[in-house]
Protein backbone atom coordinates (compact mmCIF):
# COMPACT_ATOMS: atom_id res chain seq x y z
CA UNK A 1 0.00 0.00 0.00
CA UNK A 2 2.82 2.38 0.87
CA UNK A 3 4.53 1.71 -2.46
CA UNK A 4 1.32 2.40 -4.36
CA UNK A 5 0.87 5.66 -2.47
CA UNK A 6 4.45 6.68 -3.16
CA UNK A 7 4.10 5.93 -6.89
CA UNK A 8 0.90 7.97 -7.07
CA UNK A 9 2.51 10.80 -5.12
CA UNK A 10 5.50 10.95 -7.43
CA UNK A 11 3.44 10.81 -10.59
CA UNK A 12 1.14 13.77 -9.91
CA UNK A 13 2.75 16.75 -11.67
CA UNK A 14 3.36 19.72 -9.42
CA UNK A 15 2.47 17.93 -6.19
CA UNK A 16 5.96 18.41 -4.85
CA UNK A 17 6.45 21.89 -6.31
CA UNK A 18 5.46 24.88 -4.16
CA UNK A 19 2.97 27.10 -5.91
CA UNK A 20 3.44 30.87 -6.01
CA UNK A 21 0.79 33.50 -6.62
CA UNK A 22 0.92 35.83 -9.60
CA UNK A 23 -1.56 38.71 -9.51
CA UNK A 24 -1.73 40.06 -13.05
CA UNK A 25 -3.55 43.26 -13.99
CA UNK A 26 -4.02 44.03 -17.68
CA UNK A 27 -4.94 47.42 -19.13
CA UNK A 28 -6.37 47.48 -22.65
CA UNK A 29 -6.58 50.46 -25.06
CA UNK A 30 -10.35 50.37 -25.74
CA UNK A 31 -13.50 48.57 -24.72
CA UNK A 32 -14.13 45.06 -26.02
CA UNK A 33 -17.01 42.61 -25.84
CA UNK A 34 -14.57 39.68 -25.97
CA UNK A 35 -13.24 37.74 -23.01
CA UNK A 36 -9.53 38.15 -22.34
CA UNK A 37 -7.23 35.17 -21.82
CA UNK A 38 -3.61 34.59 -20.91
CA UNK A 39 -1.71 32.03 -23.00
CA UNK A 40 1.79 30.87 -22.18
CA UNK A 41 4.17 28.00 -21.73
CA UNK A 42 2.29 27.05 -18.55
CA UNK A 43 -0.84 26.08 -20.57
CA UNK A 44 0.85 25.09 -23.85
CA UNK A 45 -0.04 28.43 -25.42
CA UNK A 46 -3.76 27.77 -25.58
CA UNK A 47 -5.22 31.18 -26.55
CA UNK A 48 -8.74 30.47 -25.35
CA UNK A 49 -8.50 28.19 -22.32
CA UNK A 50 -11.41 29.05 -20.03
CA UNK A 51 -9.34 28.17 -16.99
CA UNK A 52 -7.08 31.10 -17.89
CA UNK A 53 -9.73 33.76 -18.62
CA UNK A 54 -9.35 37.19 -17.02
CA UNK A 55 -11.95 38.85 -14.80
CA UNK A 56 -13.25 42.24 -15.85
CA UNK A 57 -12.63 45.00 -13.28
CA UNK A 58 -13.83 47.90 -15.41
CA UNK A 59 -14.16 48.58 -19.15
CA UNK A 60 -10.40 48.88 -19.63
CA UNK A 61 -8.99 46.78 -16.78
CA UNK A 62 -8.85 43.01 -16.36
CA UNK A 63 -7.15 40.73 -13.83
CA UNK A 64 -6.26 37.13 -13.10
CA UNK A 65 -4.51 35.32 -10.27
CA UNK A 66 -2.28 32.44 -11.34
CA UNK A 67 -0.76 29.71 -9.18
CA UNK A 68 2.52 28.64 -10.70
CA UNK A 69 5.67 26.90 -9.51
CA UNK A 70 9.00 28.71 -9.43
CA UNK A 71 10.46 29.03 -12.89
CA UNK A 72 10.72 31.02 -16.09
CA UNK A 73 7.51 31.67 -17.97
CA UNK A 74 6.50 33.34 -21.22
CA UNK A 75 3.03 34.55 -22.13
CA UNK A 76 0.78 36.84 -24.16
CA UNK A 77 -2.73 38.23 -23.77
CA UNK A 78 -5.41 37.22 -26.30
CA UNK A 79 -9.11 37.70 -26.93
CA UNK A 80 -9.74 34.00 -27.45
CA UNK A 81 -7.58 33.09 -30.44
CA UNK A 82 -4.29 34.04 -32.08
CA UNK A 83 -6.04 36.24 -34.63
CA UNK A 84 -6.93 38.49 -31.70
CA UNK A 85 -3.64 38.53 -29.84
CA UNK A 86 -2.04 41.62 -28.32
CA UNK A 87 0.26 43.53 -30.65
CA UNK A 88 2.39 46.62 -30.92
CA UNK A 89 0.75 49.97 -31.74
CA UNK A 90 1.29 49.32 -35.46
CA UNK A 91 -0.21 45.83 -35.33
CA UNK A 92 3.07 43.95 -35.53
CA UNK A 93 3.49 41.00 -33.12
CA UNK A 94 5.08 41.66 -29.75
CA UNK A 95 7.76 39.44 -28.28
CA UNK A 96 6.60 36.98 -25.66
CA UNK A 97 6.27 38.59 -22.24
CA UNK A 98 8.53 36.99 -19.67
CA UNK A 99 8.26 36.23 -15.96
CA UNK A 100 11.06 34.91 -13.79
CA UNK A 101 9.06 33.66 -10.80
CA UNK A 102 10.78 33.17 -7.45
CA UNK A 103 8.32 34.79 -5.02
CA UNK A 104 4.66 35.85 -5.00
CA UNK A 105 4.43 38.55 -7.65
CA UNK A 106 2.13 41.35 -8.83
CA UNK A 107 2.33 42.61 -12.41
CA UNK A 108 0.71 45.45 -14.34
CA UNK A 109 0.89 45.30 -18.12
CA UNK A 110 -0.49 47.48 -20.90
CA UNK A 111 -1.84 46.09 -24.16
CA UNK A 112 -0.97 48.54 -26.93
CA UNK A 113 -3.26 47.11 -29.62
CA UNK A 114 -4.74 43.94 -31.11
CA UNK A 115 -3.68 42.15 -34.29
CA UNK A 116 -7.23 41.99 -35.66
CA UNK A 117 -7.42 45.80 -35.76
CA UNK A 118 -5.14 45.71 -38.77
CA UNK A 119 -5.58 44.24 -42.21
CA UNK A 120 -4.01 40.78 -42.06
CA UNK A 121 -1.02 40.26 -44.26
CA UNK A 122 -0.77 36.64 -45.25
CA UNK A 123 2.88 35.78 -45.23
CA UNK A 124 4.06 33.67 -48.13
CA UNK A 125 6.85 31.40 -47.06
CA UNK A 126 9.44 29.92 -49.38
CA UNK A 127 11.41 26.81 -48.52
CA UNK A 128 14.61 25.15 -49.65
CA UNK A 129 14.84 22.88 -52.68
CA UNK A 130 14.79 19.75 -50.51
CA UNK A 131 11.34 20.51 -49.04
CA UNK A 132 8.25 19.27 -50.88
CA UNK A 133 4.52 19.31 -50.10
CA UNK A 134 3.21 15.74 -50.22
CA UNK A 135 -0.40 16.90 -49.98
CA UNK A 136 -1.90 20.16 -48.73
CA UNK A 137 -5.05 18.34 -47.63
CA UNK A 138 -4.04 14.77 -46.79
CA UNK A 139 -7.07 12.82 -45.58
CA UNK A 140 -6.95 11.60 -41.97
CA UNK A 141 -9.76 8.99 -41.86
CA UNK A 142 -9.21 8.20 -38.17
CA UNK A 143 -9.98 11.83 -37.29
CA UNK A 144 -12.24 12.76 -40.20
CA UNK A 145 -9.94 15.70 -40.95
CA UNK A 146 -7.39 16.86 -43.50
CA UNK A 147 -3.86 18.08 -42.95
CA UNK A 148 -0.84 19.33 -44.89
CA UNK A 149 2.00 16.82 -45.05
CA UNK A 150 5.47 17.96 -46.15
CA UNK A 151 8.66 16.01 -46.69
CA UNK A 152 12.39 16.64 -46.58
CA UNK A 153 14.33 14.54 -49.08
CA UNK A 154 18.14 14.42 -48.94
CA UNK A 155 19.85 16.27 -51.77
CA UNK A 156 20.99 13.04 -53.41
CA UNK A 157 17.56 11.38 -53.30
CA UNK A 158 16.78 12.05 -56.97
CA UNK A 159 20.08 10.75 -58.28
CA UNK A 160 20.40 7.68 -56.07
CA UNK A 161 18.51 4.41 -55.86
CA UNK A 162 19.10 3.84 -52.15
CA UNK A 163 16.43 3.60 -49.47
CA UNK A 164 16.36 5.91 -46.45
CA UNK A 165 15.34 5.86 -42.78
CA UNK A 166 12.36 8.09 -41.95
CA UNK A 167 11.72 10.52 -39.09
CA UNK A 168 8.09 11.51 -38.50
CA UNK A 169 7.72 14.93 -36.85
CA UNK A 170 4.73 16.87 -35.50
CA UNK A 171 4.04 20.64 -35.67
CA UNK A 172 5.03 20.70 -39.33
CA UNK A 173 4.40 24.44 -39.63
CA UNK A 174 7.44 25.15 -37.45
CA UNK A 175 9.94 22.54 -38.64
CA UNK A 176 11.61 23.86 -41.78
CA UNK A 177 13.59 27.02 -42.39
CA UNK A 178 11.61 29.55 -44.39
CA UNK A 179 12.15 32.83 -46.20
CA UNK A 180 11.14 35.09 -44.55
CA UNK A 181 12.25 33.26 -41.40
CA UNK A 182 9.85 32.54 -38.56
CA UNK A 183 10.82 33.18 -34.98
CA UNK A 184 10.09 29.73 -33.55
CA UNK A 185 11.21 27.36 -36.29
CA UNK A 186 13.35 24.27 -35.74
CA UNK A 187 14.98 24.61 -39.17
CA UNK A 188 15.63 20.86 -39.18
CA UNK A 189 16.27 20.91 -42.93
CA UNK A 190 19.22 23.26 -42.39
CA UNK A 191 20.49 20.95 -39.65
CA UNK A 192 20.11 17.92 -41.90
CA UNK A 193 21.86 19.57 -44.84
CA UNK A 194 24.80 20.48 -42.62
CA UNK A 195 25.03 17.06 -40.97
CA UNK A 196 24.84 15.18 -44.27
CA UNK A 197 27.42 17.50 -45.84
CA UNK A 198 29.76 16.49 -43.02
CA UNK A 199 29.22 12.79 -43.56
CA UNK A 200 26.21 11.98 -41.38
CA UNK A 201 23.70 9.32 -42.34
CA UNK A 202 21.00 10.51 -44.77
CA UNK A 203 17.38 10.38 -43.64
CA UNK A 204 13.94 11.51 -44.80
CA UNK A 205 11.79 13.75 -42.60
CA UNK A 206 7.99 13.69 -42.83
CA UNK A 207 6.34 16.76 -41.29
CA UNK A 208 2.71 16.65 -40.19
CA UNK A 209 1.09 20.05 -39.63
CA UNK A 210 -0.67 20.48 -36.30
CA UNK A 211 -4.43 21.01 -36.10
CA UNK A 212 -4.48 24.60 -34.86
CA UNK A 213 -7.21 24.90 -32.25
CA UNK A 214 -7.36 21.07 -32.04
CA UNK A 215 -3.64 20.69 -31.36
CA UNK A 216 -4.00 20.22 -27.60
CA UNK A 217 -6.53 17.43 -28.15
CA UNK A 218 -4.86 15.73 -31.12
CA UNK A 219 -1.53 15.44 -29.34
CA UNK A 220 -3.06 14.07 -26.13
CA UNK A 221 -4.24 10.43 -25.96
CA UNK A 222 -6.17 11.21 -22.76
CA UNK A 223 -9.03 13.51 -21.87
CA UNK A 224 -7.89 16.71 -20.17
CA UNK A 225 -8.98 20.20 -19.22
CA UNK A 226 -8.49 21.07 -22.90
CA UNK A 227 -11.07 18.58 -24.14
CA UNK A 228 -11.50 14.96 -25.19
CA UNK A 229 -8.19 13.46 -26.19
CA UNK A 230 -7.76 12.54 -29.86
CA UNK A 231 -4.18 11.31 -29.60
CA UNK A 232 -5.06 7.63 -29.94
CA UNK A 233 -6.75 8.32 -33.27
CA UNK A 234 -3.91 10.63 -34.35
CA UNK A 235 -1.25 8.00 -33.72
CA UNK A 236 -3.40 5.39 -35.44
CA UNK A 237 -3.44 7.72 -38.45
CA UNK A 238 0.36 7.85 -38.45
CA UNK A 239 0.70 4.08 -38.24
CA UNK A 240 -2.21 2.86 -40.36
CA UNK A 241 -2.51 5.58 -43.02
CA UNK A 242 0.44 7.95 -43.30
CA UNK A 243 3.37 5.55 -42.90
CA UNK A 244 2.02 3.02 -45.45
CA UNK A 245 1.46 5.89 -47.90
CA UNK A 246 4.99 7.30 -47.43
CA UNK A 247 6.50 3.82 -47.73
CA UNK A 248 4.61 3.25 -51.00
CA UNK A 249 5.51 6.60 -52.61
CA UNK A 250 9.11 7.07 -51.49
CA UNK A 251 12.17 4.86 -51.19
CA UNK A 252 12.14 4.19 -47.46
CA UNK A 253 13.58 1.66 -45.09
CA UNK A 254 10.31 0.42 -43.60
CA UNK A 255 11.51 -1.57 -40.62
CA UNK A 256 11.26 -0.47 -36.98
CA UNK A 257 14.97 0.29 -36.61
CA UNK A 258 14.73 2.87 -39.36
CA UNK A 259 11.53 4.60 -38.25
CA UNK A 260 11.59 7.41 -35.70
CA UNK A 261 9.07 9.82 -34.22
CA UNK A 262 9.90 13.27 -32.81
CA UNK A 263 8.14 16.23 -31.25
CA UNK A 264 8.31 18.96 -28.63
CA UNK A 265 5.94 20.02 -25.86
CA UNK A 266 2.60 18.35 -26.72
CA UNK A 267 4.48 16.81 -29.64
CA UNK A 268 6.91 15.31 -27.13
CA UNK A 269 3.99 13.81 -25.21
CA UNK A 270 2.43 12.20 -28.28
CA UNK A 271 5.84 10.93 -29.45
CA UNK A 272 6.34 9.17 -26.12
CA UNK A 273 2.87 7.66 -26.38
CA UNK A 274 3.45 6.57 -29.98
CA UNK A 275 6.61 4.60 -29.28
CA UNK A 276 5.07 3.08 -26.15
CA UNK A 277 1.93 2.06 -28.05
CA UNK A 278 3.70 0.94 -31.23
CA UNK A 279 7.24 -0.20 -30.31
CA UNK A 280 7.26 -2.51 -33.33
CA UNK A 281 6.61 0.45 -35.68
CA UNK A 282 8.73 3.23 -34.15
CA UNK A 283 12.21 2.13 -33.17
CA UNK A 284 13.24 5.50 -31.70
CA UNK A 285 11.69 8.67 -30.35
CA UNK A 286 12.86 12.21 -29.70
CA UNK A 287 10.95 13.49 -26.68
CA UNK A 288 11.74 17.20 -26.49
CA UNK A 289 10.37 19.27 -23.56
CA UNK A 290 7.35 16.96 -23.19
CA UNK A 291 4.07 18.29 -21.76
CA UNK A 292 3.65 15.34 -19.39
CA UNK A 293 1.99 17.65 -16.85
CA UNK A 294 -1.24 17.62 -18.85
CA UNK A 295 -1.29 13.82 -19.19
CA UNK A 296 -0.11 12.01 -16.03
CA UNK A 297 -1.57 8.75 -17.34
CA UNK A 298 1.38 8.54 -19.72
CA UNK A 299 3.46 7.02 -16.94
CA UNK A 300 1.02 4.11 -16.58
CA UNK A 301 1.16 3.43 -20.32
CA UNK A 302 4.96 3.46 -20.27
CA UNK A 303 4.94 0.90 -17.44
CA UNK A 304 2.51 -1.34 -19.36
CA UNK A 305 4.65 -1.06 -22.51
CA UNK A 306 7.98 -1.96 -20.90
CA UNK A 307 8.07 -5.60 -22.11
CA UNK A 308 7.89 -4.45 -25.74
CA UNK A 309 10.32 -1.54 -25.41
CA UNK A 310 13.48 -3.42 -24.54
CA UNK A 311 15.24 -2.28 -27.71
CA UNK A 312 13.49 1.08 -28.15
CA UNK A 313 15.75 4.13 -28.37
CA UNK A 314 14.34 7.13 -26.50
CA UNK A 315 16.04 10.51 -26.28
CA UNK A 316 14.70 12.84 -23.58
CA UNK A 317 15.79 16.48 -23.53
CA UNK A 318 14.55 19.59 -21.69
CA UNK A 319 15.92 22.77 -20.17
CA UNK A 320 16.16 24.32 -16.72
CA UNK A 321 14.58 27.54 -18.00
CA UNK A 322 11.31 25.84 -18.76
CA UNK A 323 8.64 25.31 -16.09
CA UNK A 324 9.87 23.91 -12.77
CA UNK A 325 7.90 20.71 -13.40
CA UNK A 326 9.38 20.03 -16.84
CA UNK A 327 12.62 18.27 -15.93
CA UNK A 328 11.23 16.29 -12.95
CA UNK A 329 8.26 15.10 -15.02
CA UNK A 330 10.56 14.00 -17.81
CA UNK A 331 12.87 12.28 -15.32
CA UNK A 332 9.94 10.15 -14.07
CA UNK A 333 9.44 8.72 -17.55
CA UNK A 334 13.16 8.20 -17.98
CA UNK A 335 13.42 6.37 -14.65
CA UNK A 336 10.63 4.00 -15.66
CA UNK A 337 12.40 3.13 -18.91
CA UNK A 338 15.92 3.10 -17.48
CA UNK A 339 15.62 2.10 -13.82
CA UNK A 340 19.27 1.20 -13.47
CA UNK A 341 20.50 4.16 -15.48
CA UNK A 342 22.74 1.80 -17.42
CA UNK A 343 20.72 1.39 -20.63
CA UNK A 344 22.51 3.21 -23.44
CA UNK A 345 19.41 3.22 -25.65
CA UNK A 346 17.51 5.53 -23.25
CA UNK A 347 19.10 8.95 -22.78
CA UNK A 348 18.25 11.85 -20.46
CA UNK A 349 19.60 15.31 -21.29
CA UNK A 350 19.08 18.39 -19.11
CA UNK A 351 20.41 21.72 -20.37
CA UNK A 352 20.93 24.65 -18.02
CA UNK A 353 20.11 27.26 -20.69
CA UNK A 354 17.25 25.34 -22.30
CA UNK A 355 13.97 27.18 -22.93
CA UNK A 356 10.60 26.05 -24.28
CA UNK A 357 11.49 27.42 -27.68
CA UNK A 358 12.33 26.51 -31.26
CA UNK A 359 15.94 27.65 -31.05
CA UNK A 360 16.55 25.19 -28.20
CA UNK A 361 14.99 22.25 -30.06
CA UNK A 362 16.87 23.26 -33.22
CA UNK A 363 20.16 23.01 -31.34
CA UNK A 364 19.34 19.80 -29.52
CA UNK A 365 18.17 18.08 -32.70
CA UNK A 366 21.82 17.56 -33.62
CA UNK A 367 22.76 15.23 -30.71
CA UNK A 368 19.41 13.47 -31.04
CA UNK A 369 20.09 12.80 -34.72
CA UNK A 370 23.53 11.43 -33.97
CA UNK A 371 21.99 9.23 -31.26
CA UNK A 372 19.52 7.52 -33.62
CA UNK A 373 22.03 7.32 -36.47
CA UNK A 374 24.34 5.05 -34.47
Amino acid sequence: MMLKFLYLFLCIPGLLAAQLKVDLTVHIPSKTADTLFIAGNFNDWNPGNKAYSLSKKDSLTYAIQLNLPKGNFEFKITRGNWDKAESKNDGKPIANRTLNLNVDTSMNINVANWTNNFKPIKEVYHYGANIHVVDSAFIMPQLNKQRQISIYLPKNYKTSKKKYPVIYMHDGQNLFHSNPPRGNEWAVDSVMDSLIKNGAKEMIIVAIDHGGKDRLKEYNPYDSEFGKGEGIAYVSFLVETLKPFIDSKYRTLKDVKNTSIVGSSMGGLISMYAIAKYPKVFGSAGVFSPAFWVAPKIYDDIVLSLPGMTDSKVYFVAGDKESTEMVPDMKKAYNILNTSGKKKNVVFVEKEDGKHSGWFWHREFVPFYKFIAL
